[in-house]
């Protein structure tokens, strides 16, 4: 849950005061929101799936985590370019394909044909595997 004073004066993450209604109310975190939070456990040199992204949020929607990515406000807090299709190829990257892999490799991801070795780079949500 993220606490908010008021829903005109909400933030990710950070309270803000609105002087007319002074109290606090708990809000529940949008979709993309959760979708930052996951990804944001994601290790330098590990990768995560969209797919395994929407497993771990209990939906099959896995276009709808891409479409959360492409929106990241908080980059590079929440590390979007460690997500990747579930085949291993890269997929998309809101600032380019070429600076996704460039962030990749400087993380230490081999990239081999277009793709990542799932088995060696993926990072695992609640003991759940790729």
């Amino acid at each position: 849950m993220v606490i908010a004073q008021d829903w005109n004066s909400w933030s990710f993450g950070t309270p803000r005061f609105n002087s007319w209604s002074g109290r606090i109310i708990k809000m529940k975190k949008t979709f993309n929101e959760r979708c930052y939070d996951l990804l944001r456990k994601v290790p330098k040199g590990k990768i995560t799936t969209y797919k395994e992204i929407s497993k771990a949020l209990g939906i099959k929607a896995y276009k709808v985590v891409g479409n959360a990515m492409n929106k990241n406000p908080y980059a590079p807090k929440v590390p979007c370019h460690r997500i990747i299709k579930s085949n291993g190829e890269i997929g998309g990257f809101a600032s380019g394909i070429k600076n996704k892999i460039k962030l990749l490799k400087k993380e230490g991801i081999e990239i081999k044909k277009g793709k990542i070795n799932l088995k060696k780079h993926s990072y695992y949500f609640k003991g759940k595997s790729l």
